[in-house]
């Protein structure tokens, strides 16, 4: 398999596991934790969609999306300070993962 060809599985793969995570939480998470994986979801679909579109074929470069669209909506004041700390926290734990 090429590198270009196992980065895109990895990215596929990495799309597939953080909608399952977000999807496992919207199920069975506390209101807050509905709220902050239901807000980080929607970034998430706009963004894998982009990444696809794109042809992405890496974890950093969707990463990169994310974090853009993620500083754009803060900046806007979309969400209080604590909310926002908490999207961040579990973005970056479904990076970690």
């Amino acid at each position: 398999m090429t590198s270009s060809n196992q980065q895109q599985n990895e990215l596929s793969l990495f799309i597939q596991q953080t909608e399952s995570y977000l999807d496992q939480v919207v199920e069975h998470g506390s209101d807050q934790q509905l709220f902050i994986a239901s807000y980080l979801q929607g970034h998430f679909a706009v963004e894998a969609g982009q990444s696809q579109v794109q042809g992405m074929t890496q974890v950093a470069q969707l990463s990169e999306l994310m974090k853009t669209s993620l500083d754009n909506a803060f900046a806007n004041n979309e969400l209080v300070a604590d909310d926002q700390q908490q999207v961040i926290s579990l973005w970056q734990l479904l990076l970690t993962t």
